[in-house]
């Protein structure tokens, strides 16, 4: 047997390792030096099994990075909104505290703790008004930061020599809401008791305003029945009474998705000050809330100098982490509650599911590429039965030739992982280029990536290649390992 003959691998494991370092790291080199001879002398064979790793991680990462994309444009739809620092609280209506004690005990004492107002889930059924009360409690709340009852109505509304009946609802000066951030033209309500009024971009078309500019410093009126001394006698045309005047001074910015459905506060298209709203909607009773009214004073319910204007109101938390402990506090205090917190549990479990999912359809094709590698190295034993003869006649052990063997798979797992990886993310690029100019774009819409792939599924990717890869080669490497020297030596 000549000197050349004995790969470089063999000649550092077969000789005593002296513990220096600089041993150490001969070691290591001499064994990739080796690996990477092995496969470059099967080039077509390694380059083939390296295409399977490959194909498998750029689909397995294709369809993670769909899922993680998905989930995370979710979530900053959710945010944009402002759903997740906002908690919709509920109290008793004034037609439930209208009703008999029999109807009442019936409707809600054997209520569930967990149930619907409207279909919208909420902590339990009121049992407590939401009054003036009822609010300077819950500003108290630790993590409370803003507390405002929804009043909305419908009004006829004239502006611009145009009559239209339009949705009014209540805003404060220092409405937090996501929705009052951005304004086409003008500015927000300065004070609560000012007569000014802030519409939304629906409120131009409607009444022919051009641009946003052109209302901002005109006047609209809320009208009212005509004021006439026999209510039965028809009212002269044009008898109509202006109510209130106020005057314009912003006009909220429209999505570029047509979207209004920030927060929890319900849309409206003119928004007045909060006590102007709440005086509007406590003269402006219809019958039946008269009756109700009447009702619950006679029984106590509501004091007899006391409106009940709203049912709900819209809290605002400083963080999303104290929703809990503020839902607790205002199930204590009697009132009903719901928070989109909730509702995205199950939005985070459905997207888990559906990652997992994606993953293991991918996966399957890097359990292909898997059985490819362990056919690479069976072949492998094959062509240098002679060879693993040689090195363990010499003295190596089966550990080292296991390490060989584990090593080249181990290469050609790194290398398709990369290679794979780099290719999903180019793939990515371009879906969400193409999904923008051609769907996204035409429709006015703002661009968004629909694959995500950040650095942990990079790195994360690349170490499972590598892992598949080591485990697809034990069986061969403990092949190898078994060979018997004498018989491998005559093998030709």
């Amino acid at each position: 047997m000549t000197e050349a003959s004995i790969n470089p691998f063999t000649e550092a494991v077969i000789n005593p390792v002296s513990g220096n370092l600089e041993t150490l790291l001969m070691s290591l080199y001499d064994l990739f030096s080796l690996a990477s001879r092995n496969l470059r002398e099967a080039r077509l064979r390694a380059a083939l099994t390296t295409l399977g790793v490959t194909i498998g991680v750029t689909v397995v990462v294709t369809m993670v990075s769909l899922g993680l994309g998905l989930q995370r444009n979710t979530v900053e739809q959710f945010q944009d909104l402002d759903s997740f620092s906002e908690i919709h609280v509920f109290g008793r209506s004034l037609f439930n505290m209208a009703a008999t004690e029999k109807s009442k005990s019936s409707s809600g004492a054997n209520q569930s703790p967990e149930s619907s107002i409207g279909g919208i889930p909420v902590s339990r059924i009121p049992e407590r008004s939401l009054n003036d009360t009822t609010l300077g409690e819950i500003e108290k709340i630790p993590g409370v930061v803003f507390v405002k009852p929804n009043i909305i109505f419908q009004a006829y509304v004239r502006a611009n020599e145009r009559t239209v009946m339009k949705t009014v609802g209540g805003a404060a000066a220092s409405e937090p809401s996501a929705r009052f951030r951005e304004f086409a033209a003008g500015r927000m309500i300065g004070s609560p008791d000012a007569d000014e009024v802030v519409v939304d971009a629906g409120f131009l078309r409607d009444f022919g305003y051009t641009r946003a500019s052109d209302a901002v410093g005109q006047t609209l009126a809320l009208l009212d029945p005509p004021d006439v001394e026999n209510e039965a006698a028809p009212p002269a045309a044009g008898a109509l009474r202006i109510a209130r005047t106020y005057r314009i001074v912003g006009v909220l910015k429209d999505e570029p998705d047509g979207n209004r459905l920030r927060g929890l506060l319900p849309s409206s298209s003119i928004y007045l000050p909060l006590p102007a709203a709440r005086s509007w909607k406590d003269e402006h009773l219809d019958a039946l809330g008269k009756i109700a009214l009447h009702l619950a004073q006679q029984r106590g319910s509501v004091e007899r100098d006391e409106k009940v204007s709203y049912t709900t109101a819209v809290i605002r938390v400083t963080d999303p982490s104290v929703i809990p402990d503020v839902r607790t506090r205002l199930t204590k205090l009697g009132l009903g509650s719901f928070s989109f917190v909730d509702e995205f549990k199950q939005v985070q479990t459905f997207f888990l599911i559906v990652n997992v999912l994606l993953g293991l359809i991918g996966g399957v094709s890097l359990l292909i590429a898997s059985l490819g590698i362990a056919n690479t190295m069976l072949m492998s034993i094959l062509e240098r039965t002679r060879e693993i003869g040689i090195m363990k006649a010499i003295g190596a052990e089966e550990w080292e030739i296991k390490l060989i063997f584990v090593t080249e798979a181990a290469m050609i797992g790194l290398t398709g992982g990369i290679i794979g990886t780099l290719a999903a993310w180019g793939i990515d690029e371009l879906a969400n280029r193409l999904v923008f100019s051609f769907i996204l774009q035409p429709q006015g819409s703002r661009y968004v990536e629909f694959f995500l792939l950040p650095l942990s599924l990079w790195l994360g990717i690349i170490a499972v290649a590598v892992l598949v890869s080591v485990s697809a080669a034990l069986y061969p490497a403990a092949r190898a390992a078994r060979v018997e020297p004498v018989a491998a030596l005559r093998h030709v």
